[in-house]
């Protein structure tokens, strides 16, 4: 069958969605290339012009990026992540610490309700792993740990529109501690807005809860540019 071209934006749209929910499960991991187009085309059933809108759409959303004469990969598991990765490069380090200020303290303060006994045992799991993983100068993993420990609070806050935002920018903040990590002097297992944190969550008290985040960020900002 032959597409006219009033057919062509809903498929395209069809298969755009597709793609989207082959990166969004997994399916296709985050950095890496995705199936050359007469894999997908075969696959997907479609010709070569559709796959590339639904392409194009995606790396416009931050999604895909397509690499002249290498192929696509995935850049982003979300339109939200995407558009977080894109805005970081116009902004400073400064716009990015405020972002997390009014993200962190919102989640510790929510997490201070809901936060389960599962959550609280994950937290403190994610900050030996970023404690060893620190003294033994593996700094991806200890950034890794760290991330996720924060995602993990935000996940106890209970809000999921919160959690999702937070997620949004985790490639964002993942990248800023590997850059903070490269300066002199730099401590990479403050006890404030990580192990303090957990305690306050713990004891359900959220003021001290909010007030370690800030410490933490406190000592992010000084940090300052690389």
């Amino acid at each position: 069958m032959t597409l006219t071209p009033s057919h062509r934006p809903a498929l395209a749209e069809e298969i755009t969605a597709k793609l989207r929910d082959m990166i969004k499960s997994g399916e296709w991991p985050l950095q890496e290339r995705i199936p050359a187009e007469p894999e997908l085309m075969s696959s997907l059933g479609v010709s070569r012009g559709t796959l590339r809108e639904a392409i194009k759409a995606l790396a416009h959303s931050g999604m895909l990026e397509v690499r002249r004469g290498d192929g696509t990969y995935v850049r982003a598991n979300s339109e939200m992540s995407g558009a977080a990765q894109r805005m970081y490069l116009e902004h400073t380090q400064e716009h990015i610490v405020e972002v997390r200020l009014g993200l962190d303290t919102q989640a510790a303060r929510l997490a201070t309700k809901h936060a389960t006994v599962d959550d609280l045992a994950e937290m403190r799991r994610l900050l030996a792993l970023r404690h060893d993983a620190w003294q033994a100068e593996d700094y991806p993993t200890w950034a890794s740990a760290d991330w996720e420990f924060h995602e993990r609070v935000a996940l106890a806050s209970g809000n999921p529109l919160l959690h999702q935002l937070y997620v949004s920018f985790g490639g964002v903040f993942h990248n800023d501690l590997l850059r903070q990590q490269r300066k002199g002097g730099f401590n990479g297992i403050p006890r404030e807005g990580h192990d303090e944190l957990v305690d306050a969550l713990e004891a359900h008290d959220p003021d001290a809860a909010v007030a370690s985040v800030y410490r933490n960020l406190d000592y992010c900002s000084d940090q300052g540019p690389r």
